[in-house]
């Protein structure tokens, strides 16, 4: 059975467990650097980003997370994203797995939060998404695949064994995103 991990510091995490669960996953809740261990994957989730880098600070986890990340596939929603992204406006630390650039809550506040149904590249035709002061991909670089876009952002990415999404996918009712980690998995 894959043990993909859900970095469960802060913000939407159990939503994840409950979807990788669903779909045949152990789904073990990592707080430190020794729940990254016999893992195959991760799922970093929606939140927010500067709460989970001052969480991340405490016993090395950031540098932990870098290394497993670098080497193991790795899904980051909304806050995620924002971890897993080379660069962040306004500018703080990240994790460097995907070559782009974000801008922080981007599509509005709280109050801005939207359900879109949008086309994707991945099989089964268009699919809901959730955001919530989502992170905006501003910039990316030339390694970076696009899966979907909302409007003519980039709003669903892979770059080698890294996905990123600026929306919420374990909140909508389609496991897409979360099959396409499972996926990573069995080719890395």
């Amino acid at each position: 059975m894959r043990r993909i991990g859900v970095l469960a510091l802060q913000g939407a995490f159990d939503a994840h467990r409950r979807v990788l669960t669903a779909l045949g996953v152990e789904a073990p809740l990592v707080r430190n650097t020794r729940d990254l261990e016999g893992l195959d994957a991760i799922v970093l989730p929606g939140g927010e980003s500067t709460t989970m880098l001052r969480f991340l600070a405490r016993d090395g986890l950031f540098e932990a997370l870098g290394e497993f990340v670098a080497a193991r596939p790795a899904l980051g929603t909304c806050a995620g994203l924002i971890l897993l992204a080379r660069e962040v406006e306004p500018h703080q630390p990240s994790l460097g797995a995907l070559d782009l650039t974000v801008a922080r809550n981007a599509y509005g506040r709280q109050r801005d939060s939207k359900v879109l149904r949008g086309e994707t590249r991945l099989p089964g035709g268009p699919f809901e998404m959730v955001f919530i002061r989502a992170p905006r991909i501003t910039l990316l670089g030339a390694g970076v695949e696009v899966l979907a876009r909302r409007g003519d952002d980039p709003v669903l990415v892979r770059q080698g064994n890294a996905i990123g999404c600026a929306f919420h996918p374990e909140l909508g009712g389609d496991d897409r995103v979360h099959r396409l980690l499972i996926e990573a998995c069995e080719s890395n």
